[in-house]
């Protein structure tokens, strides 16, 4: 995390003064299902429930109905090599309510993905029509003359 330090006072002239919050907030997934109108963020861990209202109402201008947080815990790995256990950094989540007008949705970020997977049908499509012409043309080819396996009577 970064750490702002606030601009030395000098005397003289008023100076133009900015002091930005140490705050950050990330959207994310949840893995069980939520309303429409709740939304899950990753935050920082000195961020309370008043500090991620306000940071949603005054600087977006989003209205806020409930904020509800809780750490979730980091999970355990073994090493391969050493075979040590390393546990992975806790994060703070925060749910979100805003009201029942309000409906969030996550953007396809990604809409090429989707028309790989059509794309992908019809390769098998048109895979399976080639497999279907090879039979034909080894069946059709089996009883040809000078190929091994056909003999005359």
């Amino acid at each position: 995390m970064s750490s702002r330090w606030y601009p030395l006072y000098q005397r003289g002239n008023p100076q133009l003064r900015v002091f930005l919050p140490n705050f950050w907030m990330k959207i994310v997934r949840t893995p069980n299902q939520q309303p429409g109108n709740v939304v899950c963020f990753e935050v920082s861990h000195q961020m309370t429930k008043y500090d991620i209202r306000q940071y949603l109402e005054k600087i977006y201008k989003l209205p806020v109905v409930a904020v509800r947080d809780r750490i979730a815990m980091g999970r355990f790995k073994r090493e391969e090599r050493n075979g040590y256990i390393i546990k992975e950094e806790d994060s703070k989540l925060a749910y979100v309510t805003f009201p029942k007008e309000v409906k969030f949705t996550f953007p396809d970020l990604f809409p090429e993905e989707n028309e790989t997977k059509k794309n992908l049908k019809d390769d098998e499509k048109s895979l399976d029509q080639a497999k279907d012409r090879f039979k034909e043309f080894c069946n059709r080819n089996s009883k040809r003359r000078g190929l091994p396996g056909w003999y005359s009577i």
